[in-house]
């Protein structure tokens, strides 16, 4: 909160505006009536700039709690889309619900954590028609099987 008292209202103003998402840039400055070498001056500023990453920190902090949150509602879209009448669609699902794994695995190692290391290069190995085959496999099983 310290860099924030001690930016000038109008400092405030503008990184307010930029982050609000309902104008770009350059029409934010001239709301506000700031020249693109006051600008580029301010993001020279110490206290500026330590302003302007905690606000990109947030965002990305918020952006993170939304995917979070429908992310379960997404899987279940997905499991449902595997049995879709059409063939390319329940492909398609099938072919992303196997590249999740990666998916997190590649999250975890970009944050700096371990990757699952046998996901990762089992999912790897996995071809668009090794996963075709797979999902011609699974949908043999859900086929009754005729006893003579």
């Amino acid at each position: 909160m310290g860099a924030k008292k001690q930016l000038r209202q109008k400092q405030l103003l503008v990184i307010d505006d930029l982050f609000s998402g309902e104008l770009d840039e350059q029409a934010v400055l001239d709301k506000h009536k700031v020249s693109r070498n006051i600008y580029n001056k301010w993001l020279r500023d110490e206290k500026f700039c330590a302003e302007f990453s905690r606000r990109v920190t947030i965002a990305r902090l918020q952006s993170e709690v939304l995917i979070a949150k429908y992310s379960l509602a997404a899987a279940a879209k997905l499991v449902q889309l595997t049995q879709s009448e059409k063939e390319e669609t329940a492909r398609k699902a099938c072919l992303d619900i196997i590249s999740l794994p990666l998916k997190g695995a590649r999250k975890t190692e970009q944050a700096g954590g371990k990757p699952q290391e046998n996901v990762k290069e089992e999912v790897e190995e996995l071809s668009e028609q090794t996963c075709s085959r797979l999902l011609a496999a699974l949908a043999e099983e859900e086929q009754p099987i005729k006893k003579d």
